[in-house]
């Protein structure tokens, strides 16, 4: 017999569910937490922008200095995330929160000197991955299976669109309150964070077998890493995941595009926002009571490819309209993340899942700056940076048949040394 993945067929379907997030109280307060904090690091990235461009006239360091933004969670991703399997979950959240509350409150000195704002800000990214891995740790705890990929399609709702509404108002709320203002209100987001999390999230003892010693740091990441490696399940989802570093191509190259197209810089917002306005209202598709965890899981793959697919249509040098839609089609089909990375979590045992999510995590992110590095030095070499999102299309495609089909094989497998209970 082959193990029955949480919410496949035979289990309670969702629209007899007799509970509702809106009732979990616990999940509000990690709820509310997330999205005050979403937007908090939205203006952040829009005021570090500004603040640095201010004083250097550089768009080198302007870019630079974003980069810092995501690219420290790479290597915390890795050593640091083991922090949700040695803590509770909620304490390391609380420690993390108030970490950057501090660091940010720093970076919004006025005095404070641009090689010094710079080391504040690698050290607050890097207290983002823990953060994250304990908060996918915790949540189906929470939640339980039936209830926790309904609320990880919330969160991911509630960031796209927290990403939406900081590319629409961000700019002008920074210019409006000025640059140390946005980052000092940043800083006051964690600390909201960390008192709703502290107020309204239950202390939970970490899963461990009892009288067993917390793993060292070394000995987690390569116990996480085998246990991907030794289930093809989690392999595939795995792999599924970090399709995306073919589907962010078209937001690395946006402005480029907009002007091989011959559009003013305006279309280049609108070019980033039609990918995750694509991921919300495919997350609002896929949520609908007639698409049961089962066929969700079904799905993954065709979705993976319907991600990719439309990418194709670059190679023809496009103009800003179609390729709006282009990127909107590819957003909806690419909310098969939330099922994905839900069904990566509910297949890892509960004493891993902080290490294991953030190796996961981690890979996504270095798949995502490798594709679009690689992008750029393809686009500086065909002159073409339509031709290239094209290219990227093309080998996504074929990648996304290949990780289909191995899913679709993995998911008749057994392996049943993992535990599936929350």
């Amino acid at each position: 017999m082959t193990e029955r993945i949480p919410g496949e067929a035979g289990a309670e379907p969702e629209e007899h569910r007799s509970s509702s997030l809106i009732r979990q109280s616990e999940f509000r307060a990690m709820w509310a937490a997330f999205a005050q904090s979403v937007l908090g690091d939205q203006l952040a990235r829009v005021a570090l922008s500004l603040l640095v461009f201010e004083r250097t006239e550089s768009a080198g360091w302007t870019a630079a200095t974003y980069a810092l933004t995501s690219l420290p969670a790479l290597l915390s991703g890795v050593l640091l995330t083991g922090l949700a399997d040695r803590f509770p979950r909620r304490s390391v959240m609380i420690g993390c929160d108030l970490v950057r509350a501090v660091l940010v409150g720093l970076m919004a000195l006025p005095s404070m000197p641009l090689p010094l704002l710079a080391g504040l800000l690698v050290l607050a990214q890097l207290a983002e991955a823990p953060f994250g891995a304990s908060q996918g740790a915790l949540m189906p705890a929470v939640l339980g299976e039936r209830l926790y990929e309904r609320g990880q399609r919330a969160i991911m709702i509630t960031h796209q669109t927290g990403q939406l509404i900081g590319f629409a108002l961000g700019g002008v709320i920074v210019v409006w309150l000025g640059s140390h203002l946005a980052l000092g209100l940043n800083a006051l987001t964690f600390l909201i964070s960390a008192t709703l999390i502290r107020l309204g999230v239950k202390s939970r003892p970490l899963d461990r077998e009892a009288g067993a010693a917390p793993k060292r740091m070394h000995t987690q990441v390569g116990k996480a890493a085998a246990l991907i490696w030794s289930d093809p399940r989690l392999r595939s989802l795995v792999a599924l995941g970090w399709l995306a570093g073919f589907i962010v191509l078209p937001e690395g190259l946006a402005a480029p595009f907009a002007e091989e197209a011959g559009a003013g810089a305006a279309s280049v917002g609108l070019l980033l926002a039609a990918h995750p306005a694509g991921m919300v209202l495919g997350a609002a598709l896929l949520g609908r009571p007639g698409f049961d965890a089962e066929r969700r899981r079904r799905l993954l793959g065709p979705l993976a490819v319907g991600a990719n697919l439309p990418l194709v249509v670059y190679w023809a040098g496009p103009g800003v309209g179609l390729a709006l839609l282009v990127l909107l089609v590819s957003g909806i089909c690419s909310a098969y993340q939330v099922t994905a990375g839900a069904t990566f979590v509910l297949l890892t045992p509960p004493d891993q899942r902080g290490q294991t999510l953030g190796l996961a995590r981690s890979g996504l992110t270095a798949m995502q700056g490798i594709g679009v590095a690689g992008g750029g030095l393809v686009a500086e070499l065909t002159d073409s940076s339509a031709r290239t999102i094209g290219i990227a299309g093309l080998v996504g495609t074929l990648c996304a048949v290949l990780v289909a089909v191995s899913w679709s094989r993995a998911r008749g497998t057994s392996a049943g040394t993992i535990p599936l209970s929350a």
